[in-house]
Parts: structure tokens; C-alpha cells; sequence
């Protein structure tokens, strides 16, 4: 089977059952990294729902996104964990397709909590916010790289028809 990042194939289960399988994993296994997945969707959810408390708390109607400084950093928290939201969830997929998936959703949980830190450290003081924003970025390079060694390694098995990953395992056993 081709590992193409863009080929879906259906395939039927012996139960005559249509399962879907992308890039050679079934959608049954990848169910963690799912729930990982919504729980960041409703962090967001909350983060915009602050925002509209925030409006409402100090009069600030739409479209104006300034108003007293309490305000402007609610609604920059919530902007700037939207900017990465698209990148988080991109690399959180690839990690967990190509790499491991208590890998991706393990960092997917830590993000999310850095995240959680970060909105509540900026809602408060400017100066609290870098601590966890730093965290936040540590653990998207961690995706980042997992996502990369392990397009590396797919890559590798499928057109060098090398599998470096049970290789590794066989050269660390013997030692």
C-alpha cells in the first residue's frame, strides 16, 4: 500500500463493514489523538467565549478590538492561541499518523495545558504570559520534530525500502 500523504482508499473489513484508511491508519486507531483534538477545539471555544464575557464586562462592542488594557489582553490571548491553532493541529496529525501516537498525544495534552497557563497568565499581567508561552513552543517543536522523523522514516521504508525504525530496534536489542 502507498503512504501518499493526499491517496484515501476505502477498504472493506471482513464484516463487509467500509472502514477508512488514510496513510496506511485506520481511523479505529486513531482515536486518542482525536480526543486530543477536541479538547483543544473546546479550549479554543472557551478562549472566545472569554472574549465576549471580556466585551461585555467592559463595554467594548464589536468590530473594535481596543478598549481599557484588561481587555486588549483577554483579546490578544485569545488571538495568539488562535494563530497557532492551525499549526498545532497540522503537526499534532502528522506526529501521530507518521510518528506515535501517545507521542503526539501526549504533547497534544501539554500544549494544551501550556495554552490553558498562557491565556490565564496574559488575562492577568502582560510579564505572566512568557513562562508558559515558551513552554507552549518547546512542545510544538517536539511535534515538529516527531513529525519530520517520522515522515523521514515512512519515507525511507517506502521508497528506499529501508526500515530504519525496526533496524533501530534490532541493532539496540543486540547491544
Amino acid at each position: 500500500m502507498s503512504f501518499c500523504l493526499l491517496r484515501f482508499r476505502f477498504a472493506f473489513c471482513c464484516k463487509h463493514e467500509v472502514s477508512f484508511i488514510f496513510c496506511g491508519c485506520s481511523l479505529k486507531r486513531v482515536h486518542i489523538y482525536t480526543r486530543v483534538c477536541v479538547c483543544v477545539c473546546a479550549c479554543e471555544a472557551y478562549f472566545s467565549l472569554q472574549v465576549i464575557y471580556a466585551r461585555r464586562k467592559y463595554s467594548v462592542s464589536p468590530p473594535s478590538t481596543s478598549g481599557p488594557p484588561q481587555f486588549d489582553r483577554i483579546f490578544r490571548a485569545q488571538v495568539h492561541c488562535s494563530e497557532y491553532f492551525p499549526v498545532f493541529l497540522s503537526v499534532l496529525w502528522t506526529s501521530g499518523v507518521f510518528f506515535s501516537q501517545g507521542v503526539s498525544s501526549a504533547c497534544g495534552l501539554l500544549y494544551l495545558y501550556g495554552r490553558l497557563r498562557y491565556f490565564r497568565g496574559y488575562s492577568q499581567s502582560s510579564q505572566q504570559r512568557l513562562a508558559p508561552l515558551y513552554f507552549s513552543i518547546r512542545v510544538l517543536w517536539v511535534l515538529v520534530g516527531s513529525s519530520v522523523l517520522g515522515l523521514f522514516l515512512s519515507f525511507c521504508r517506502v521508497y528506499l525500502e529501508l526500515d530504519l525504525r525496526h533496524e533501530l530496534g534490532c541493532a539496540l536489542s543486540l547491544v
